[in-house]
């Protein structure tokens, strides 16, 4: 299948690292305007240089702006007042227990992970349907179906997501604007690598320690292995293409099989 996005113009919020780097640059690779989204400019300018420098004639536009506050999306709008496809990738996670969690950090997470998804929504949405076309994701995660109990919260911001994204769907319904969340399973970020050292020790070599992490704490994974944040941009780049016209409304996985479950 052949995937080309030259003409449309994709933001993704928190896309200076990890997952949303990794959508960034598929987006790219795939002839989008990417739109680059961090908190800081030195973050910012960092993937942007990375993109330009990986993709010769990647067309990039770098925005610093705080999009878990109103006044962030206020000014990546002033920078990019229209988009075709919107990926919302900005999340936060960490685990504590579930009776120390307290109000301010239960607002917390709603205001990152799920209120900024809203608020990009709002923005854009409009004038994807009066464009007649446009595409929304929702970067979700397994946890949004398999409650950790030590990320409880982090959890109900995905599962809330998934909420925000059905509801958007109908309301972009009959519009040509497809609205999908995407759940993600156990991904390969540096992050994950400092975890997995922590729990299988340092001293293996990483294929033997990914696969003895994968074994005793992940088992549950069909793949046997941790997910590439490649591969979670490739779904994002076949949602946002005109070969995913019939799909809206839907929580589709990229989780090896992690979710013992039929349906999300």
């Amino acid at each position: 299948m052949n995937i080309d996005l030259n003409g449309r113009t994709a933001l993704v919020s928190g896309s200076t690292q990890g997952i949303g780097l990794a959508i960034a640059t598929q987006l790219a690779r795939s002839g989008a305007r990417v739109v680059v989204n961090g908190r800081s400019q030195s973050t910012v300018d960092k993937a942007e240089e990375h993109l330009v420098d990986t993709i010769p004639g990647a067309r990039i536009i770098g925005v610093a702006a705080d999009l878990a506050t109103a006044e962030g999306v206020e000014r990546l709008t002033e920078r990019v007042p229209v988009v075709d496809i919107l990926v919302n990738n900005l999340g936060i996670f960490g685990s504590a227990p579930a009776l120390e969690i307290d109000d301010d950090e239960w607002r917390r997470y709603f205001e990152v992970n799920v209120l900024s998804a809203i608020r990009l929504i709002r923005t854009y949405l409009p004038g994807m349907i009066e464009n007649g076309w446009g595409r929304i994701q929702n970067i979700c995660s397994d946890s949004a179906v398999v409650i950790p109990e030590e990320m409880i919260h982090y959890g109900m911001t995905k599962t809330a997501l998934l909420a925000v994204t059905r509801g958007f769907a109908k309301a972009a319904a009959r519009t040509g604007v497809t609205v999908n969340s995407v759940i993600v399973g156990p991904t390969h970020t540096g992050g994950v690598e400092d975890f997995v050292a922590e729990l299988v020790g340092d001293d293996l070599p990483w294929d033997e320690a990914q696969a003895k992490f994968m074994k005793e704490n992940r088992p549950q994974s069909l793949i046997g292995r941790l997910i590439e944040p490649e591969e979670v941009g490739n779904m994002i780049v076949y949602l946002s293409s005109d070969q995913a016209s019939a799909t809206t409304g839907g929580a589709l996985r990229v989780d090896g099989g992690y979710v013992d479950s039929i349906l999300p």
